[in-house]
């Protein structure tokens, strides 16, 4: 298993879970990843679960403070890393009933290189595509997954590199 600190974008491995968001300072919020599905932890409150058999498609993330500001999906510096400072949204479309949900997350101290954001995006939109976002719920597959992806240039990439990476990982992660 990969050691804590471990990470790809806002995708972080603290307290042996992964999990989108700073789960290491008090009173943030922050979604983790677990074996029944992902979780939105908030301040002063239990928080809430989605299973995994209700995540359908639309999987992607947004930066900003509102989830409703979706101008700031693609914020990038022109070194390649996630502009802005206000947190981020992992925006999904759930199934029965049929409804759009956004699980806040607050962005760590360090910053995040667009490509990573944009590979974890990726990686979570082929899980689901392939209808095995469960996936995510097994943290050894998540290492192995996040392995793979860490790392490489931080260059401008295309849609089609980015499914390559995650096809790629996929493959990895599952030992074929």
């Amino acid at each position: 298993m990969v050691e804590d600190g471990t990470s790809l974008g806002p995708l972080e491995l603290a307290g042996g879970h992964w999990a989108v968001g700073d789960a290491s300072r008090p009173g943030t919020h922050w979604v983790e990843f677990r074996p029944d599905g992902l979780h939105q932890h908030e301040p002063d409150s239990g928080g809430r679960s989605i299973p995994w058999s209700r995540v359908m498609t639309g999987i992607r993330l947004t930066w900003g403070k509102h989830s409703w500001n979706t101008n700031t999906r693609g914020m990038y510096t022109l070194k390649g890393m996630v502009a802005g400072r206000d947190g981020g949204w992992m925006h999904l479309t759930l199934r029965h009933p049929y409804e759009d949900q956004q699980l806040r997350f607050d962005q760590h101290e360090r910053p995040y290189r667009a490509v990573d954001a944009l590979r974890l995006e990726s990686l979570m939109r082929q899980l689901v595509d392939e209808g095995k976002l469960r996936l995510l719920g097994d943290p050894e597959w998540v290492d192995r997954a996040v392995a793979h992806l860490t790392g490489g240039k931080n260059s401008w990439i295309t849609n089609r590199a980015l499914r390559r990476v995650a096809t790629e990982a996929i493959a990895a992660a599952s030992g074929r």
